[in-house]
């Protein structure tokens, strides 16, 4: 694995992602993922309209004037960022594959994460056993996670995806993917699940998750996947290892239709929709 060659990649991914996120901000990260609490900040004179209930009433009463506190959010906020890996996120639209896209949207977090000193953890199913990727953010956890799905072959050394890998995923089964979500999600971390949903069959138990307000899901799709009049079938290996021909999402859109759950087409400006959607 050469450094030097990950490091152009990623510098790559990098451009692209500065080129096409367009409101790339920190803010955004700010305002969507909640910190763990509240630290004081400051005291500042008090003027009509600030909330009385911050008044420090001792230090106000050395002074002619009233005085408030104000916080600031604790950030620290660790954002877990499941990848499902399956055969059906290597076609897409244009020349853009719906896994190009997941991989430019965990960049875009990395990035962002920097500017909010916040952490990444990646999750990758797929590539076998459960993956979980140490802590990282930024340019270093964009590099690591390049590297390691350049050594899992996901991504050939120029950083496109390996289409050799396309049948040889190994698909961890759906119910540990779920036992991970509940885990994390009643643990308060701010859960983030890309995929296409080929690999979800219990739709319906998917759905609940979107209860909890930390759980976010981007599913990645193609114009093909939206075909009603012709519908778009395949083989679909699931997570208990069994050959199914059918099409992504077997009619059942309708129990997705939550919040915090978000469809983000590879045709469209897909970066930006997603910074538009954690506004």
């Amino acid at each position: 694995m050469n450094l030097k060659e990950i490091q152009k990649v990623v510098g790559m991914i990098q451009s692209h992602v500065f080129r096409n996120s367009n409101s790339y901000t920190s803010g955004i990260l700010k305002s969507h993922f909640r910190g763990s609490g509240l630290q004081f900040k400051e005291h500042q004179v008090y003027v009509p309209g600030d909330d009385v209930r911050f008044i420090d009433w001792k230090l106000s009463a050395k002074s002619s004037q009233a005085f408030v506190k104000t916080f600031e959010e604790e950030r620290n906020v660790e954002i877990f960022i499941c990848v499902d890996l399956t055969p059906t996120l290597y076609y897409g639209h244009n020349r853009i594959s719906k896994l190009q896209g997941m991989v430019e949207t965990v960049a875009l977090f990395y990035l962002l994460a920097k500017e909010t000193q916040d952490l990444v953890r990646v999750v990758i199913w797929g590539a076998g056993e459960e993956i979980i990727l140490p802590a990282k953010k930024g340019h270093e956890g964009l590099v690591f996670f390049v590297a390691h799905l350049e050594r899992l072959g996901i991504l050939k050394e120029d950083g496109t995806p390996n289409f050799d890998m396309q049948f040889k995923l190994q698909p961890v089964s759906e119910k540990k993917k779920f036992v991970r979500l509940k885990s994390l999600l009643a643990r308060k971390k701010e859960v983030i699940y890309l995929g296409d949903l080929s690999a979800i069959e219990d739709i319906e138990e998917f759905s609940k998750l979107f209860s909890f307000k930390n759980m976010n899901c981007f599913r990645f799709y193609s114009p093909v996947d939206k075909l009603s009049k012709s519908p778009f079938f395949m083989k679909i290996k699931t997570g208990t290892g069994k050959v199914v021909v059918g099409d992504i999402l077997v009619n059942k859109e309708e129990l997705l239709k939550k919040q915090r759950y978000k469809e983000i087409g590879v045709h469209e400006r897909y970066l930006e929709k997603v910074v538009r959607e954690l506004m």
